[in-house]
């Protein structure tokens, strides 16, 4: 059985635009590659991401869930939990539960990334 038909190319359409994601400045591209209807295990979704030049992920705060971000490429500055620094290609950054983070795209390039997130953590969440 091939498995192509399961495969998402990105230069076939399947970004959408959002206008001030999350509070954000600008207008960033997203695809939802995951949802978890349907899903048997916990993650919620898994997002592929695109921040052209001098836009942003704004300032914001999940309840029960962990969200994970990965560079893909591109760099910026993230912001979690107060604390300001820059990523790039390569880094994998974790959103604790009702932790508070944000991602600014600084640079004159796009900057690429994956968003998966998942929960509800339940007890698990508490053990942190």
């Amino acid at each position: 059985m091939s498995h192509a038909h399961l495969v998402s190319n990105l230069h076939e359409g399947l970004l959408r635009e959002v206008t001030g994601d999350h509070g954000g400045l600008g207008t960033i591209l997203a695809h939802r590659a995951y949802r978890a209807e349907g899903a048997r295990g916990p993650v919620a979704f898994v997002d592929l991401v695109v921040l052209p030049p001098h836009t942003s992920i704004g300032l914001h705060r999940h309840a029960d869930d962990e969200e994970t971000y990965v560079i893909l490429s591109g760099r910026g500055r993230m912001t979690l939990d107060g604390e300001e620094f820059d990523v790039r290609e390569g880094d994998v950054i974790p959103n604790r539960a009702h932790g508070e983070h944000g991602l600014a795209n600084d640079s004159d390039g796009e900057l690429r990334l994956l968003v998966f997130e998942v929960g509800p953590l339940g007890d698990a969440g508490d053990a942190r």
